[in-house]
């Protein structure tokens, strides 16, 4: 069994196809939603095309787009880094289970209700975790830094109360406002809005970072 100091090295992606493999399948997503007409003719090929035809058609060809794009999304990354971290797989699972359920049904809701879902289950992990004592943020983030336990609380804390900020965001969107706008906002409102709070947490990874040369004697007071 591998010892801490002893983790197998991390296969390092480049940062432009990382965000491609990220935000590709949301991008498809959103333009799938606003011009449906682009993707029908390939996902009538596997689905029915009166699926695609209701008020609801452009949400369901989305959806239909969204799945597969997921999906390869999630196997690149493998290929690529020999891993897939937790936060982009426990969402594709949500996405391939909401989005086949959305399509089975006919019912758009389980689609939108995703990120409501998804975000709900991470705060409530972290704020559980921090209240049994275990910050589980450099889990779910996937984080490649080294922190005091001071700083990995407070980054628990905040991420734990930031991910039910989102789950209610999204549900105040879908439940006010047009397929459209709610297509556009998972891509134009919370990524920017995710990008400004991770900015604000740098002050804590700054104060909080383990120096290279004291990082043993801080693990072992962990």
């Amino acid at each position: 069994m591998l010892l801490e100091t002893e983790a197998p090295v991390r296969e390092k992606v480049n940062p432009i196809l990382k965000l491609v493999l990220e935000m590709g399948p949301l991008a498809l997503f959103f333009v799938a939603n606003v011009k449906p007409a682009l993707f029908n003719p390939l996902v009538e090929r596997f689905m029915a095309p009166a699926l695609f035809e209701g008020p609801n058609g452009n949400v369901f060809t989305a959806t239909a787009v969204f799945i597969p794009a997921t999906i390869v999304a999630l196997v690149a990354g493998l290929i690529l880094t020999r891993r897939i971290p937790i936060m982009p797989l426990v969402s594709g699972i949500f996405v391939i289970v909401f989005g086949a359920l959305t399509l089975w049904l006919q019912n758009d809701m389980f689609i939108k209700m995703k990120p409501t879902i998804v975000n709900t289950l991470f705060g409530a992990i972290l704020l559980g975790g921090l209240a049994m004592g275990r910050p589980l943020i450099r889990y779910v983030l996937d984080a490649a830094f080294d922190l005091q336990p001071e700083g990995w609380r407070k980054l628990t804390l905040n991420w734990g109360l930031f991910f039910l900020f989102l789950a209610v965001l999204n549900e105040v969107v879908w439940r006010n406002f047009s397929s459209e706008f709610w297509g556009g906002f998972k891509l134009f409102g919370t990524m920017p809005i995710t990008l400004i709070f991770t900015i604000t947490q740098v002050p804590i990874l700054l104060k909080y970072e383990v120096k290279q040369q004291g990082a043993s004697a801080e693990k072992d007071k962990a």
